[in-house]
């Protein structure tokens, strides 16, 4: 892979640098700021950015609102934020549209190294990377009351799996439940929402994070 680095912490920034680097990924740049962040992902088109969200000059969301714009102008380029803050309202924005090429970790639930590369991986190739508790904020922070309310606790255990990108075997493994009733569960989701059910993963995402921020 060919990333990107926007991290305000030289110390955080370094260490990403060394681990992505000993790992065989390509590290195309390192910056401090959004402003760096943007011209960065312009001038070098990685296949991903790595992005915090706390940058300077204001420390408040200069990296997100830098990763939106790289959303509008390289929707081809994936963007994984990575953050001790969940931020409803452009977390929101930035899955607008499409959930392809989206990420969004925090720092201090990310306890495997292996992991973060993975979600990395799968963020550079189109897929999706959501923290369960990134999703639940974005659940609990949407206007559309009446339809999470018509939700069993199961049928929101699967939603939230599926925002996070896990297929039908991963939600059942994770949930310890047979393969056909997380089918059953997710065919309930979407007719509650009004929505068809997807065969596609990516898809299914999606239509789960149109619904969150429509």
């Amino acid at each position: 892979m060919r990333i990107v680095i926007a991290e305000d912490s030289a110390i955080l920034r370094d260490g990403l640098v060394g681990l992505l680097t000993d790992r065989g990924h390509e590290v195309v740049a390192a910056v401090g700021d959004g402003d760096g962040l943007r011209s960065a992902v312009a001038a070098y088109r990685p296949d991903v950015c790595v992005v915090d969200i706390r940058m300077p000059p204001s420390f408040t969301d200069e990296g997100l609102r830098a990763a939106i714009a790289i959303r509008h102008a390289q929707p081809d380029v994936g963007v994984l934020v990575f953050s001790q803050y969940v931020e409803t309202r452009y977390a929101a924005e930035l899955l607008a549209g499409s959930a392809r090429g989206v990420g969004y970790l925090l720092k201090d639930r990310v306890a495997d190294v292996r992991e973060f590369v993975d979600a990395l991986g799968r963020v550079a190739a189109g897929g999706t990377a959501l923290d369960p508790e990134v999703v639940a904020q974005l659940l609990g922070a949407t206007r559309h009351g009446d339809s999470l309310a018509a939700l069993t606790p199961r049928e929101r255990e699967v939603l939230e799996r599926m925002a996070e990108g896990l297929s039908n075997a991963g939600i059942a493994a994770e949930l310890v439940i047979s393969e056909r009733a997380v089918e059953k569960h997710v065919a309930n989701i979407f007719m509650k929402f009004g929505m068809p059910p997807s065969e596609g993963d990516n898809r299914r995402v999606l239509a789960v994070l149109r619904y969150l921020q429509s």
